[in-house]
Formats: C-alpha cells, structure tokens, sequence
C-alpha cells in the first residue's frame, strides 16, 4: 500500500496540465500586439483561435482511443510536446511575419496538443475517485477555465517587456516544463483498487452510496446506444448557448444593460471566474444529486435565464444573470466526464470522452455564427435568447429521456448485455 500513489496529487497533476492548456482561452491578450506589430486584422487572428478549437475536438476524437493505449503519463507527454511545438513554432511564424505558420503552429499543432491534454488525464481521475468522480473531473476541468485567468496578466506582461514573439517562446518552455513534470506522477491505479474506508462507508446508511456503473462499453458499443447522443446533444446546446454568449458578452451588456465599455470589460473578466467556480462547484454537487438530475438542472435554469436577460436592464442583475449562465456552461464541461464513467463505466472512458467532445468543436463554429446571423436579421439580442431558451427545452428534455433510459436499464439488470447487442 505504500507504494500505490497519492490520488490527491494525482489530481493536482491533472491541474497542471490543464491550468497549461486552458491558456488557449487567453488567446485575445495577443490579437491588438499582432496587429500593431504585424498588421493581421481581427478576422485573421480570429482563425487561429477558431482552428485550435476545432482541432482540439477533432484530435479528442480521433486520438482518444490512442490515449487510451498510450496511458496518461505518454499522453500527457506527448500533449506537451505538441502543446508545445506550436506555441514555439507560432514564435516563429510572428517573428518570420508568416500568417499561414502560425495557424499551423497555434492552430493545428497546438490544437491538437489541446485535445490530447484536455482527454488524458480525465479517465485516469475517474479510477482514481470512484466515490468523488464529479468532484475529481471538476478539479481538473476547473483548471482550464482558470488558466486563462491565471495567464492573461503574465502574457500581457511578457508582450511588453521582451515582445509577442519571446512571450511565445517562453510561454513554451515554462509550459512544457509544466506538463512533463505533471504528467510523470500521473498513473492509474493497481487493479481491484478502491480509497481506503469505501467499503465500510457504503454500508453505513448515514453517507451516499456511490451508483454502480450502468455498463463497460468500448467507444464503439457506446456510439450504438442512444445514451450517446442524448449526451452529444446535452452538450452541444449548453455549449453553443454558452460560446455565444461569451461572444457578444461585451456589446449585449452594453445595450440591454447600458453597461459603459470598461464596466462590460469587467464583467467579461469576472465571467471566467464564474466559469471556473462553475466547473468544481457543479460537478461536486453533481455527486450528491447524480449526473442526469443536475444536468436537467442546468437546462431548468437556463430556460429561465435566457427569456428574462434581455430584460434585465438593471446592470447588477444583469450581471447575476449572466454568471449564472457562465456556472452552467463551465458545470457542462467538468460533469460531462463522470457522466460517461456512470453510463459507459471506465473501460474506454477517454475514447468516448473524445467522440462526445465532438459537441464543442461543432458549438464552438455554430453558436457565434447564429448568435451574430440573428442579431444582423432582427436587430436586437431578444429573439437570439429566446431561440436559445428554446434549445434548453430540447436539451431538458433530452436529460430527461436518458434518465428514463438508464432507469429502464437498471430494472433489466442486463444492460451491458443490452448494449452490446446494440439495443438503446
């Protein structure tokens, strides 16, 4: 027993790699220096950001089931050197002055980077805690929405005192010894494994029981029940509602809340915060309230957050209201990981993982595009979040039916037999 590794610090290594790879959200800090130095408009830069996360998506998919056999200590590496590699090779392409090399290198490679980091540790964790998997997925998935947070003030810094193209080089250094250090204590633990004092506090009644798994799928048993899509879709609305917000944060408070430019500036600052605290504070609750009833949720509040805000002229409530929607987008994002390990179980968890956060690249294109596309049709933000609140009762009512659906799985008493036989 000596010798098993501490599960705590398993967790803040995941931290580690996380908090370096959420420093993608940070990536406007660079968008005012490469046009002042560089001349790249806002539409060319914007690319950079939009291909990272689109490759993020695309390489969690494609790539999960090589994480799975690599492990998470070789993912994570080699997260960290393709992380890396791009952020060094965007040094390059400012300093070469070539737009076409720093989509490759920020874009692509560091993208891709960006999905491998984001999946590796995440299976690893769920082992890990079988009695705390929203609380353990939250702590990681927390620290991308903080490293952003945690980056901005030191990359603004650093572009003006050495200049963007050194910020580059050595926000890759300092990141890359980062992540191989994390990923080196990251392992997963010895088979039949389980926290010291679980058993015994199963069977006192005064203290929650952990939920068996549903079923042990492989990625492409999953993808043959509809347990997967209701996931996909959960996630994709929460996430284009969410994207889309974030996007016309600044412009929407201003004219439904009269917010002046510095005061919204706040509030976008202020919303990352509320987007972490979401992340660890919804997936902990989501232990004690189970996954499917925290989702719906999410969705319940968001009906209702998104008819009142255009509303909401006073600027404090204004505010409230979007943070609260911030939480549940963050919430999304770090519960969704605990939910697969509850219906999927653990066997093949960053494969699925990897396929499900397909959503977020398709969000992140479809959310701004028809957020901006109604705002030009009708010429105010109330219809955009109408048709929003309108996608939560779908969302809601997907988080509804896979409760039923898992229900009806547990009474049978044969799921993983169902599943395999690719019956919903």
């Amino acid at each position: 027993m000596s010798k098993i590794k501490n599960r705590w610090l398993i967790a803040a290594s995941a931290v580690g790699v996380h908090v370096s790879i959420g420093a993608v959200y940070a990536y406007s800090v660079f968008k005012r220096p490469l046009f002042e130095d560089l001349g790249w408009d806002q539409s060319q830069t914007a690319w950079a950001f939009s291909l990272a996360i689109l490759f993020l998506g695309l390489s969690a998919s494609f790539l999960g089931p090589t994480v799975e056999r690599l492990g998470p200590r070789k993912s994570g590496m080699l997260s960290a050197l393709l992380y890396c590699s791009g952020l060094a090779l965007s040094g390059l392409a400012i300093s070469l002055e070539q737009l076409w090399l720093f989509y490759l290198g920020y874009g692509v490679i560091s993208g891709i980077g960006l999905g491998v980091g984001y999946i590796s540790p995440v299976s690893t964790l769920v082992k890990w805690f079988p009695d705390r998997r929203g609380l353990a997925t939250g702590l990681a998935i927390m620290g991308f929405g903080f490293g952003a947070l945690l980056a901005s003030r030191v990359m603004q810094g650093l572009i003006e005192h050495v200049g963007i193209a050194a910020t580059f080089y050595i926000l890759a250094g300092v990141y890359f010894a980062v992540m191989m250090a994390s990923a080196q204590y990251i392992a997963p633990p010895p088979d039949g494994w389980k926290p010291a004092g679980m058993d015994e506090s199963n069977k006192n009644q005064s203290r929650r029981r952990p939920v068996e798994d549903l079923a042990q799928l492989t990625s492409i048993e999953a993808l043959k029940t509809v347990r997967f899509y209701y996931l996909w879709i959960m996630l994709f609305i929460n996430v284009t509602c969410g994207i889309a917000i974030i996007s016309v944060a600044s412009p929407m408070s201003q004219d439904i809340a009269g917010l002046t430019p510095a005061a919204a500036a706040s509030m976008v600052g202020l919303m990352g915060l509320f987007n972490g605290l979401g992340r660890i504070g919804w997936a902990s609750i989501s232990d004690y309230l189970g996954r499917p009833m925290t989702y719906s949720a999410f969705f319940l509040i968001q009906i209702v957050a998104f008819f009142i805000l255009p509303y909401c002229t006073n600027p404090i409530l204004f505010q409230i209201v979007v943070f609260i929607i911030l939480t549940c987008y963050g919430g999304g994002f770090a519960s969704i990981p605990a939910f697969i390990g509850d219906v999927f179980g653990t066997k093949r968890l960053s494969a699925i993982h990897g396929n499900i956060l397909t959503a977020w690249a398709a969000a992140g294109l479809f959310g701004p595009i028809l957020a901006a596309h109604v705002r030009e049709t009708t010429g105010s933000y109330t219809q955009t979040l109408q048709i929003f609140a309108g996608l939560f009762v779908i969302a809601l009512a997907a988080s509804i039916l896979i409760q039923f659906n898992i229900r009806s799985h547990r009474r049978l008493g044969q799921s993983g037999m169902l599943d395999q036989v690719s019956r919903p």
